[in-house]
């Protein structure tokens, strides 16, 4: 395989109609990053119908062009149609790399699509580099349960694929180029041959306390909880800062908080202005979910890990460390 066949980066955008996946935002930031070193053109591939708005806001990411895919098979997601749209497109256009949201949707798809085309696909990169000796993507991502950054790249074979967690990186527009290439292409899937039928759909019941993504200031408790009734102070000290609570999975594992306020590589993203972690050890997994402008840890253990990615840090019970941020919050 002839790498120098296969040119420019793909983000697959991710909608349900009316909106864009922020995911499919963050990617196109910073795969543009990617393109301007390596000469590559950014294109977003959309399937179904997307409203000219959310289409402008894929522009305003410095895309320099998009594939706009109509047929039968995507009125709503499922594995065939999805799996056979980006075959079908990559053996026609020969990208160097696709990039997919990892969601439940793209998760399922793009490793099909991958083995499809006899590629390798990478899943949960916190960082991509473009090498400009070898013109490969280099994935990094924790390995051996958080204890190292493995770098991981597809050498030999063409295109790179790979799947990337929302709010991995940050949604920064660069803005609209001066000439977008729009190409319009028509795939259509035989619904007879999508295995799977919709019986029924609940959306489900949003709790603004468990979206955790967008909060500016994030209290996160790890293992070091000593009982389930601690949390009350910790959910107190979130609210006088005007946060939220959050937890490692070690917490999740106790069943003491539910999975959607896990932060980490395996959980939530965050990107918070304030971020305050209470009895937390540090391993990779949870560090690289969060991207804080200003990161404090409390911890009993002077040699924690999680004392090498802060800050400040305070070596302290973390009961009483919190107990005294809650007094001095009152007493202002």
């Amino acid at each position: 395989m002839d790498k120098n066949n296969f040119k420019d980066m793909w983000v697959y955008v991710e909608h349900d109609g009316k909106n864009v996946h922020p995911v499919a935002l963050e990617l196109c930031c910073e795969v543009r990053k990617l393109c301007d070193k390596s000469g590559d053109r950014l294109v977003a591939v959309v399937a179904g119908q997307l409203p000219q708005t959310e289409i402008e806001k894929l522009e305003a990411c410095g895309v320099d062009g998009l594939i706009l895919v109509s047929g039968t098979g995507y009125e709503r997601y499922n594995t065939e149609a999805y799996t056979n749209l980006f075959t079908v497109l990559c053996k026609k256009y020969k990208p160097s790399a696709v990039f997919v949201g990892g969601t439940t949707n793209g998760r399922d798809f793009a490793p099909r699509f991958a083995a499809r085309l006899e590629t390798g696909c990478t899943s949960d990169a916190t960082e991509l580099i473009f090498n400009e000796e070898t013109r490969d993507i280099e994935f990094v991502e924790p390995a051996a349960g958080g204890k190292i950054m493995a770098v991981i790249t597809i050498p030999v074979l063409r295109p790179q694929v790979g799947t990337i967690r929302p709010g991995t990186f940050k949604y920064i527009p660069t803005g609209k180029k001066a000439e977008v290439q729009v190409i319009r292409e028509e795939i259509s899937f035989d619904p007879a041959q999508i295995r799977s039928r919709l019986l029924g759909f609940a959306a489900d019941a949003f709790d603004p306390e468990l979206d955790i993504a967008g909060s500016d200031t994030i209290v996160c408790v790890g293992n070091g909880l000593k009982e389930e009734s601690s949390l009350a102070k910790y959910r107190e000290l979130a609210a006088l800062l005007g946060g939220k609570l959050a937890c490692t999975r070690p917490i999740v594992d106790r069943e003491l908080l539910p999975y959607k306020l896990q932060v980490g590589q395996s959980g939530v993203m965050i990107k918070p202005k304030l971020y305050i972690g209470f009895g937390i050890s540090g391993a990779v997994n949870h560090v690289t979910g969060v991207d804080a402008e200003k990161f404090i840890a409390v911890n009993k253990d002077p040699d924690a890990p999680i004392f090498n990615y802060c800050d400040y840090g305070i070596v302290g019970d973390m009961d009483e460390v919190c107990d005294a941020m809650i007094a001095a919050l009152k007493n202002k």
